[in-house]
């Protein structure tokens, strides 16, 4: 029974987060693009138009592949999560189906329009159009950031037949307090995405002396959306989210930081290893008295660590949430110093031409998606060993029927197509970067 949760959780962690790779692009890009819209429209420069022509086929293509990698995980709620399924499924169902039937087919409707009507539809509703793209992707991003924050933080339910949930208040389960920061949370996250793979490609183009006017375009537009996202990203709503982990899941806290004892005035980790055999942290490099602070706004606060709270509702895998959760912190912090230097290069007029700086941003595109991954690996252990918070341990919630030999079988099916799909992904891209937006212009003008 043991191996077979272990291989369900395996199973799902792969398809979910690679199946994230895609809309945290997906949604990022959507921004960006009405960006480039609007800066046509209200300019009047074509150059601005055929930018976002030129990404909304990346967007396209990214779309595609993020549908096709989200749909088995529909389905591994049925075969691998069936009895959590049966007791939740009253009420996360609504905003799973929700999802699928207004937010998914409004974005992918317009995505149709966008990519195919402009000539028909002219510039204003060409823009429209893709507004609409925008907004349906973000109000997708918002149903299942909700069904997530009803898992970490669940309201608006009572007990149906058969000790299975109802749902009792639909507002407070699209308002709940946990699911407002988190969403924010995460669609700055996935405006960094965005941003830091515009930047890179400009960067590109500029680095290889070809389509320089787009590629100036790119990096301006990706390193001032790059800078304020990523400031979004650590304050208000990082440290808002933070704040809502203090306050309803203060054990994940604790492994986060790496707080093995309760201190007044607790530092902030930096650096260190965490040893549990010993709990305690191996070679820290703090902030004195800096926890405290950020999480209750008090020097001397007490913030509760590990030995508050009973081992068996620790987080099963300290080591990994704790480095999970200084990846990304980390990497945000980096984000933040790279689009800062290059919004003062792009103030004193030098980023184009400083070829160190082009080679960074071109090279940074990746961090992103591990920063945002990290966050998700952060939320998902930070909220074990339960499935729904405080209600439904993991182990209760697995199909019973279900046997590790099967899901070991599908898991490697998984690995096997993913890969195939991930590599198509990538030669796709490459032929459209390659292709260049000149070759967007062209194909307008024929």
């Amino acid at each position: 029974m043991e191996d077979a949760l272990l291989l369900h959780r395996l199973q799902f962690a792969f398809t979910a987060t690679y199946h994230y790779l895609f809309p945290q692009l997906t949604m990022g890009l959507a921004l960006l693009i009405v960006i480039l819209k609007w800066v046509s429209l209200r300019t009047g420069k074509e150059i601005y138009n055929t930018g976002a022509r030129f990404w909304g086929k990346i967007f396209a293509i990214n779309f595609a592949v993020g549908v096709v990698t989200g749909i088995p995980m529909e389905f591994e709620f049925g075969t691998n999560w069936a009895r959590f399924s049966t007791y939740a499924g009253g009420v996360i169902g609504q905003t799973l189906a929700m999802e699928g039937v207004f937010a998914f087919f409004l974005e992918s409707s317009f995505l149709g329009l966008f990519l195919f009507g402009e000539k028909r539809l002219g510039p204003k509703l060409h823009f429209l159009s893709a507004f609409l793209v925008f907004l349906g992707s973000w109000i997708s991003g918002y149903f299942i950031i909700v069904t997530n924050a009803w898992m970490q933080h669940p309201v608006g339910y009572a007990a149906g037949p058969n000790g299975t949930l109802m749902l009792s208040s639909f507002a407070d389960l699209l308002l709940n307090p946990w699911a407002l920061w988190q969403y924010l949370h995460n669609m700055t996250g996935a405006v960094v995405t965005g941003s830091f793979c515009v930047a890179s490609t400009g960067a590109y183009y500029l680095l290889a002396r070809r389509d320089e006017e787009y590629g100036k375009i790119f990096v301006r537009t990706g390193v001032i959306a790059g800078l304020i996202s990523s400031l979004l990203l650590a304050f208000p709503t990082g440290d808002a989210q933070g704040k809502n982990v203090a306050h309803s899941q203060p054990a994940a806290l604790a492994a986060m930081e790496g707080l093995f004892r309760t201190e007044n005035g607790a530092p902030l980790v930096l650096i260190g290893q965490p040893d549990m055999e010993k709990k305690r942290l191996d070679n820290p490099l703090h902030v004195p008295e800096m926890l405290s602070f950020l999480t209750y706004n008090r020097w001397g606060a007490q913030v509760k660590g590990l030995d508050a709270f009973p081992a068996d509702t620790w987080p099963t895998n300290i080591p990994l949430l704790y480095y999970s959760y200084h990846i990304m912190v980390g990497l945000g912090t980096i984000f933040i110093l790279i689009t800062a230097a290059g919004s003062w290069l792009l103030w004193r007029k030098r980023a184009y031409a400083s070829r160190a700086f082009l080679w960074i941003v071109m090279l940074s595109f990746p961090f992103p998606f591990i920063a945002n991954s990290a966050g998700w690996i952060t939320a998902e252990l930070g909220r074990q060993p339960w499935l729904v918070y405080g209600l439904l341990r993991t182990p209760a919630g697995t199909s019973a029927t279900v046997s590790a030999g099967n899901t070991l079988f599908t898991l490697l099916g998984f690995l096997g197509l993913y890969f195939v799909i991930g590599v198509l992904f990538l030669l796709l891209v490459m032929k459209a970067i390659g292709a260049g937006p000149a070759h967007v212009a062209q194909h307008e003008r024929d």
